[in-house]
């Protein structure tokens, strides 16, 4: 079975001014490493529906929901935080990246495709029930992870989040719900400055001193993330694939390179294997170094299209 690709041509018109990082270039960039190494023909394209307000409801409080409705401009910019804004384009944007997820869930739990990469912005793991932050508006992942549970009635969903920052969003939203395991790496102490003293026995945060390499998130990976997976026994995973911990990214301090994020994209596939009927799908967080990002999105799909 094929390796879906999911995106949205609206997901490249969401801009939030012209030197802000979390910017269209990011896929682009990626389209291009994509087309360049052969890799997108091996791919099944799909185009991003809207998420319904039903599907963000399962994540997200109604009056957030109808709050970022009211908040899009019909012109212009419109600050939601001091790092976060949305223009005309942003709203159609994050209801086709959270739509991508839940394509993706679809697709990969109907069995039409092995699993997914949703290359989609504005990205989702900071985004909590009622509050928008960190470039995100919903939470894509969480919204993907909530619909396998309610459409498809699993009871064992785990996200896996390799972004630099800590997934604030997804730990808010499923901290209290039994049937989700995060399993989440992060430079420490970083923006949003949370994660370090709330890990339980499904929330498996694992922070990183500033200047930490491949070889100490490896360790992280494999003494954490696996033997908690190994108890959990995932019917399905989701990954928050943020490439912003890479050593030529100067957003954050971490020093992973591309061979990092292939390794463990591979740990991610051996447990899909083992317990989730190889059921993944993965969505596109951060990584702001444009041909540092392309290549290790490439070096993701790669290793997610293998047989």
């Amino acid at each position: 079975m094929p390796t879906a690709y999911i995106s949205h041509p609206d997901c490249f018109k969401h801009e939030m001014g012209s030197f802000h990082p979390e910017c269209p270039k990011r896929l682009i960039a990626i389209d291009n490493e994509l087309q360049a190494t052969g890799l997108l023909g091996q791919l099944q394209r799909y185009q991003a529906p809207l998420a319904t307000t039903t599907q963000l409801a399962r994540v997200h409080t109604p009056d957030y929901i109808e709050s970022i409705h009211q908040a899009s401009p019909a012109a212009g910019l419109v600050a939601l935080d001091a790092d976060t804004a949305m223009n005309p384009f942003s709203l159609s944007a994050a209801l086709h990246a959270a739509g991508a997820v839940i394509l993706a869930t679809d697709l990969v739990l109907s069995g039409q495709v092995r699993n997914a990469f949703c290359a989609v912005r504005p990205p989702g793991h900071h985004a909590e029930s009622d509050r928008a932050m960190g470039f995100c508006l919903f939470n894509n992942i969480a919204a993907g992870a909530a619909h396998a549970i309610a459409q498809y009635h699993l009871q064992r969903v785990a996200i896996l989040d390799f972004d630099v920052h800590h997934g604030n969003g997804s730990e808010e939203i499923f901290r209290d719900n039994p049937q989700i395991m995060l399993c989440s790496t992060f430079q420490h102490p970083f923006y949003p400055y949370s994660g370090a003293n709330s890990a339980t026995e499904r929330m498996i945060n694992v922070p990183l001193p500033r200047g930490s390499n491949g070889a100490i998130f490896r360790q992280a990976v494999t003494d954490h993330w696996l033997p908690a997976l190994n108890r959990f026994k995932p019917e399905m995973i989701f990954v928050s694939a943020g490439f912003d911990a890479h050593q030529d990214d100067d957003m954050a301090q971490l020093n992973l390179d591309d061979d990092d994020y292939g390794w463990v994209t591979r740990q991610i596939k051996a447990i899909a294997a083992k317990y989730a009927q190889d059921r993944i799908v993965s969505a596109l967080e951060g990584g702001y170094e444009l041909k540092s990002l392309a290549r290790c999105v490439a070096a993701h799909i790669r290793v997610l299209a293998a047989d």
